[in-house]
């Protein structure tokens, strides 16, 4: 694949620097810090530029997490991590014009983040958790290269409608490819005839919620075809 040793690179800045923000979110600490930290781990191993409307990290917590809007509008709050909680962090780290796409939701239980081997312990939180996984799981069996965009968005808001959630994108959409301008980026979204042969790179980001619920759930990662299988950066 093309350029795939820079994408996995600065893929995998963004995937190390979910893991070390983590360890510092705690109970008390507010939506501001953790976007403002998640940049500056993003700095300190190389990236200079964001490449969404100059965002690192959008972060969402608490019943914040159902929000979905462009970077245009967003701005921060100031809400706290209360002591049992939901985060969400998306992350738009740019390396020598590469893009990096990379999004999971946090817990937070008794004060302390956990890690997905745990939580199942967090019965509030644990099957939005598990749903947006499952999404994952069905999305690389289902794609093929020859299948169009639109044709992928459909199959997969039926998934998400079977299993009791809504998609909750402000535009409907699902994921897009990578590209070097944002505004050249194709969406899995309805009417868009192009076939995912004809990039390179694509991600696919359901942000969910259960339809009763009131906490919304975000996974994103990027794929590529492999021998015309899905494989994630």
């Amino acid at each position: 694949m093309k350029h795939l040793t820079e994408y996995r690179k600065v893929q995998s800045i963004a995937k190390d620097t979910i893991a070390e923000l983590k360890k510092g979110i705690k109970a008390g600490i507010s939506e501001r810090e953790i976007m403002f930290k998640a940049e500056e781990i993003m700095r300190s191993k190389g990236i200079e530029n964001f490449w969404y409307y100059d965002i690192g990290a959008f972060v969402h917590v608490g019943k914040r997490t159902i929000i979905s809007e462009s970077g245009k509008q967003y701005t921060p709050s100031e809400i706290v991590v209360g002591r049992n909680d939901i985060i969400t962090v998306d992350l738009s780290p740019e390396l020598d014009n590469y893009w990096g796409d990379y999004a999971r939701t946090i817990i937070v239980m008794d004060g302390n983040t956990i890690d997905d081997d745990s939580i199942e312990n967090a019965i509030e939180f644990s099957q939005g958790i598990n749903t947006g996984k499952e999404l994952h799981r069905a999305f690389i069996e289902f794609i093929k290269p020859d299948m169009t965009f639109e044709k992928v968005y459909l199959h997969m808001n039926a998934v998400i409608h079977h299993l009791g959630y809504s998609n909750l994108d402000f535009s409907g959409n699902l994921g897009h490819s990578i590209a070097f301008n944002k505004d050249q980026r194709k969406y899995f979204e309805l009417g868009n005839e192009t076939k995912l042969s004809e990039v390179s790179y694509f991600t696919f980001e359901p942000h969910v919620k259960q339809r009763d619920g009131v906490y919304g759930y975000k996974r994103e990662d990027i794929y590529y075809f492999q021998n015309g299988n899905a494989v994630a950066l």
